[in-house]
């Protein structure tokens, strides 16, 4: 059986961070030589809270593209795009908004918390409470099966395929697959203080250009034990910020269990484990931000690039548009002679 195309991205709100390659950065390098792969830049869907910074957001699309090159994504087998330049994506949109009502929008999670989060009240922009359609015209616009996404998105992904089944039944026939949610096996990584997730908006992200200086200046501000005091002290693994990015990324499994149960017992300082993640992170990001710098040189290329795959991807996403407005009877009207 064909793999299914998978659809993912990011919004266009500025350079990636260490939480995006930890949560679907790595799976989308892992994934891109066995599936038709679209990455799409979300710069329209980053208007919904930033639509007073169209500058910030236009800037985002070619800092985006930088982090997908620089962590090995390859434009010959992963398309990347530009969501303003598909407009068959406005139109499905546009289509949607009259299969989902407002108060399936606000009983979603993510959405209720945001706008609690940002203090939008009833002020809520109209298109941040729906962009959830918005998604879901993405997604199948490019007919993928497999989305990327982090856990809390995968209610957003429920949307999606309550759309999918609508459209499916006012055509009688499957026009549009279903998606499945993968969840990355790491979680949101959390803020080096230990309060609330990494975050850019926050200040609490650690960016893929990171240099030497700013990566050791983010280990040393996590958040470890309280009560670990001394180094014989026993100590808290859970909620240790360090422990999790060891979690998150340092391949011997073994050298970390034995490091926790070491930990646990007194005996081991917080420094050590500070010094193993900085050398860990130091080895992770030095070659990204080298790549990123190479393609930086030439940032006509870039743009070249997300030009080229944003008109394939333009191919597909009016393909669709076209067999879901045909099976529905939309825009097929004609006059007798």
């Amino acid at each position: 059986m064909k793999n299914p195309v998978i659809l993912t991205g990011d919004r266009a709100t500025g350079p990636l961070h260490l939480g995006h390659y930890a949560g679907t950065l790595k799976s989308r390098v892992a994934l891109q030589g066995t599936h038709e792969q679209y990455l799409l830049i979300a710069d329209m869907q980053a208007l919904t809270d930033h639509a007073d910074r169209t500058g910030l957001v236009r800037d985002a699309v070619l800092e985006i593209a930088l982090d997908y090159l620089a962590v090995g994504v390859d434009p010959d087998r992963s398309v990347i795009c530009r969501q303003s330049g598909l407009p068959a994506l406005s139109e499905l949109s546009m289509l949607y908004l009259n299969l989902i009502t407002v108060s399936r929008l606000e009983r979603i999670p993510t959405i209720r918390e945001e706008i609690a989060s940002r203090g939008f009240g009833r002020a809520v922009p109209a298109g941040f409470l729906a962009y959830p359609v918005a998604q879901a015209a993405d997604i199948t616009g490019f007919r993928a099966g497999l989305v990327p996404v982090g856990a809390d998105q995968a209610p957003l992904i429920e949307v999606t395929n309550e759309v999918v089944r609508r459209v499916n039944a006012l055509a009688g026939e499957p026009v549009l697959p279903e998606a499945r949610a993968l969840i990355p096996e790491t979680g949101r990584l959390p803020a080096p203080d230990g309060r609330g997730k990494m975050s850019k908006s926050a200040g609490t992200a650690l960016p893929l250009s990171a240099g030497p200086d700013q990566i050791s200046a983010f280990v040393r501000s996590m958040f470890t034990d309280p009560g670990h005091l001394r180094v014989e002290d026993p100590g808290r693994v859970e909620g240790n910020v360090v422990f999790a990015y060891l979690d998150a990324f340092d391949p011997d499994r073994e050298e970390v269990s034995r490091l926790k149960d070491r930990y646990r017992a007194g005996g081991l300082g917080d420094g050590v484990i500070k010094r193993r993640l900085d050398q860990l992170l130091q080895e992770l990001i030095r070659p990204i931000r080298e790549r990123r710098a190479l393609f930086a040189g030439d940032p006509a290329q870039v743009l070249g690039i997300v030009k080229g795959g944003t008109e394939r991807a333009a191919e597909r996403t009016s393909e669709t548009r076209r067999r879901v407005f045909r099976a529905i009877g939309v825009g097929a009207l004609t006059v007798s002679a």
